[in-house]
């Protein structure tokens, strides 16, 4: 009779400690970090994928193999780290046409490589970089100038 009671509480609703951790109550609280943060601009459609959440062992051969599943593959690169030669967790794919690369994120979005569920979506383009800082100027008196 006991156990029978406990389950029916627990299952009426939020109680205690469920309440605050459960985040499909309305009190939930800590803050949304989704409500916060503006939503990135989805990128347009292009025969480059990005691929994030990698292993540490992927390698660029891997991550070509598991792609061509999905179409022909141009392409395949793990980004590394320069020091030690490891995979810094993303990396690149680039697809012969737009189909493919359609079909490469249906097929590995959410799945598991080298025992890790990675992310794939298209590459957004690069960002200008900054222009270069100005040199300095030499009004008056310099302190590495003639005096």
């Amino acid at each position: 009779m006991a156990m029978r009671t406990a389950t029916t509480v627990a299952a009426a609703g939020p109680r205690g400690l469920r309440s605050l951790f459960s985040t499909l109550s309305t009190n939930f609280p800590f803050p949304s970090q989704t409500a916060n943060q503006p939503q990135r601009p989805q990128a347009e459609p292009s025969t480059n994928l990005f691929v994030s959440g990698l292993s540490k062992r992927t390698t660029d051969e891997g991550l070509k193999e598991c792609f061509e599943k999905f179409g022909e593959v141009v392409h395949a690169r793990v980004v590394k780290d320069r020091a030690s030669g490891w995979s810094k967790g993303f990396g690149f794919v680039r697809y012969s046409t737009l189909e493919g690369a359609a079909a490469g994120i249906e097929g590995m979005d959410g799945k598991f490589l080298d025992g890790w569920v990675i992310f794939a979506e298209y590459a957004r383009p690069r960002d200008s970089p900054p222009p270069p800082p100005s040199p300095p100027s030499t009004y008056g008196n310099s302190q590495y100038g003639q005096r």
